[in-house]
């Protein structure tokens, strides 16, 4: 008798395409604790129809941020310093992925189901280009955004994407140095929160409580085959599927190559592309993050190499200079975290 009909009928509606669903390509994302090390790692791909500028900021505690929303903008001040991923394009710039010094990572991925809260200006309001940005320099764990952002003290604000006629339509996955993990989505015209340390892999649409029932459903039928689509459901079950399946590593060499090898096989080759569906994506750029030792590993898809940051090398303390690494330099390799520069505040986009 079978114990989960529901499951079963909905997973393999999503993976024919149905149940309301649009197929989907942009993103993956993958937690994974080694015990034998003590380390906690979260691996993220990033998918794209044009290959923005990418660059990587330090930003130290202490600076005076603004949510830049039209009427009422969010004010706070950063508690903790953080290395941001940060895309520009058109002088409009926004943090899509970061770490901060006590070991939050915050990631940005697309979600084409998303409906974002009308807009209350009676609450601060945060916009979307500065909106993860927010979530590093305010909170050291999970727990603590999660709280913060059910109370619902501030609004997030859509900025349009630059040389696009979309909406950032995206979701966002949270990590910390403990495991610790929660998924916020704006779904409906409301913030929906999946905070549980089990979630560790996240793809685009369906919405993540429809990626679970794909999980259910794949964890019960087991090893008989995996998908193979660049589509975002047959993602999530693959990186899913590899992520369980890493083996105890035996070095921080390895345990950093495992997380590489799972990413890199849910990314997409270049030729997928679709400018008119932007989730349909080629992948542009890897991050591996180490939470439990403060350094970021960055791997672009036009760069042979790769590279790695160490944050514990940066003077955070307030009043210390924003610093910032272009890739104008392919054959960068190995530690650049010495090649940062000092530069001016970022402009990030307004709404």
């Amino acid at each position: 008798m079978n114990r989960f009909p529901r499951i079963r009928s909905l997973a393999l509606a999503l993976l024919l395409g149905a149940a309301g669903t649009r197929s989907t390509e942009a993103c993956t994302r993958i937690l994974h604790i080694f015990p034998e090390q003590n380390l906690t790692l979260t691996a993220r791909s990033m998918d794209w129809y044009v290959r923005y500028p990418t660059t990587l900021w330090k930003f130290p505690r202490g600076m005076k941020r603004s949510g830049l929303s039209a009427k009422n903008p969010a004010r706070w001040t950063s508690r903790y310093g953080s290395l941001a991923v940060v895309q520009t394009a058109d002088g409009q710039s926004a943090t899509a992925d970061g770490l901060n010094e006590k070991g939050l990572v915050a990631d940005l991925l697309y979600l084409a189901e998303t409906k974002y809260p009308r807009r209350n200006p009676k609450i601060p309001g945060i916009a979307s280009s500065i909106f993860l940005q927010y979530l590093l320099d305010s909170f050291a764990t999970v727990a603590e955004a999660v709280a913060s952002l059910e109370k619902g003290s501030v609004q997030i604000v859509p900025v349009p994407i630059p040389n696009s006629e979309h909406l950032p339509t995206m979701h966002i996955a949270l990590s910390d140095a403990t495991g610790d993990s929660a998924i916020i989505e704006f779904l409906d015209g409301k913030t929906v929160i999946h905070h549980d340390r089990s979630y560790r892999v996240m793809a685009n649409s369906p919405i993540f409580e429809k990626q679970l029932a794909l999980s259910a459903y794949w964890n019960e039928i087991g090893d008989t085959f995996l998908p193979g689509t660049r589509k975002s459901p047959d993602r999530f079950v693959r990186a899913d599927y590899y992520n369980r399946k890493l083996p105890r590593a035996k070095s921080y060499e390895e345990a950093i190559a495992s997380m590489m090898s799972v990413i890199r096989n849910v990314s997409s080759p270049f030729g997928a592309a679709d400018p008119q569906k932007p989730n349909i994506s080629t992948t542009m750029w890897r991050v591996v993050h180490d939470q439990s030792n403060l350094r970021l590993f960055y791997e672009s898809t036009v760069a042979p190499n790769v590279v790695w940051v160490n944050l514990r090398a940066f003077d955070f303390t307030p009043g210390t200079a924003v610093k910032k690494l272009e890739f104008r330099d392919r054959t960068l390799t190995g530690d650049v975290t010495r090649r940062f520069r000092d530069s001016a505040p970022l402009n990030f986009a307004r709404p």
